[in-house]
């Protein structure tokens, strides 16, 4: 069997998923205590396409936690996702929400981070492989959790146990 070895020289193309860093997140205990008081979540760029994985959180979501669910996609209008309809902006939202969970391309989370401010959301959250400084500074500023190159799924789904026992306290 020929061996395979990589090039150590080699760089990583620019559109590759940067690796979680430890500040990215904050403290296993604090983001269990924000996922267990967290009741409504808005996803951003959620996409009714089955094969896209803002449809797959959605439904995971949607079936293994007990969040209201607001799915944000102004080119979605008309469609839903398991009986869910889709907003406009996080604007158009009816209700306070508590957690943005951000779907969209890195150069768009400035506005969303913003927009999440404006609706006094408590935190932000960019998906696996999303970062940007600026919105998390911005969302920090404004007093909110900031979390990004997360998979809140994965994430979840690992603190589940810290989640419960928050949410009995």
């Amino acid at each position: 069997m020929e061996h395979i070895s990589l090039d150590p020289h080699r760089k990583a193309a620019a559109e590759s998923c940067p690796a979680p860093a430890y500040s990215d997140a904050p403290g296993d205990d604090e983001l269990a205590l924000a996922l267990a008081r967290t009741r409504r979540v808005a996803i951003v760029g959620a996409s009714p396409n089955p094969s896209r994985t803002s449809y797959q959180i959605a439904v995971w979501l949607m079936e293994h936690t007990p969040y209201e669910l607001y799915l944000v996609n102004p080119a979605a209008s008309g469609e839903e996702i398991l009986g869910h309809g889709f907003y406009d902006s996080l604007g158009d939202i009816p209700v306070a929400i508590d957690l943005v969970d951000v779907f969209r391309r890195p150069e768009h989370t400035p506005a969303v981070a913003t927009a999440a401010v404006d609706a006094k959301a408590k935190a932000l959250w960019l998906q696996l492989g999303i970062t940007h400084p600026d919105a998390m500074a911005g969302a920090r500023a404004a007093g909110m959790l900031a979390v990004q190159n997360r998979c809140i799924k994965v994430e979840y789904r690992r603190l589940e146990d810290r989640i419960e026992s928050f949410r009995a306290l």
